[in-house]
């Protein structure tokens, strides 16, 4: 199977053990939103809090802090209608700082592994245009999300 994702630690330490849970959550987003047959990849940033923070104040011009990232390559419309099956691309960046992820684990009550799930499919579907602004989209949003995790058996309760 050819790789879906590019995955680049920042400023933190390697983990093959995110590798994974990134890997397997990128492949059912691909499947389930039917874009597994594509020439199309996700890169992910795994980083720190301070550079997450940068990154936030250089592109969004929020000085703070955040969880997750999204740089999307194409408008949501876009996406079906004009992405090539010959020519790798990008879907976008996403970026998560691993430190917020620990945090919220904790504070949910869940584990890690499933933050960190809930961070990319979250970044994913940004990147596939959806928003969580108004409340239609949210629930439309949340839904996919949840969808994917669930096919994944990551609850939760995990």
């Amino acid at each position: 199977m050819r790789e879906l994702t590019q995955i680049e630690f920042l400023d933190i330490e390697e983990k093959k053990e995110f590798e994974k849970i990134i890997n397997s959550v990128i492949e059912e987003c691909f499947t389930t939103e039917g874009l597994i047959d594509t020439k199309l990849y996700v890169s992910i940033i795994l980083t720190s809090p301070q550079k997450i923070k940068e990154l936030n104040h250089k592109y969004r011009k929020i000085d703070k802090e955040t969880d997750v990232l999204s740089f999307p390559m194409f408008e949501k419309d876009d996406i079906n209608e004009n992405i090539s099956k010959e020519i790798e691309e990008p879907l976008g960046d996403i970026v998560i700082s691993i430190d917020r992820v620990k945090e919220q684990a904790k504070e949910y009550g869940h584990s890690f592994e499933r933050e960190l799930a809930y961070m990319v499919v979250h970044g994913f579907y940004h990147l596939m245009g959806y928003d969580h602004i108004q409340d239609t989209d949210k629930i439309e949003m949340r839904q996919k999300e949840e969808n994917v995790l669930n096919k994944l058996k990551i609850t939760r309760e995990d």
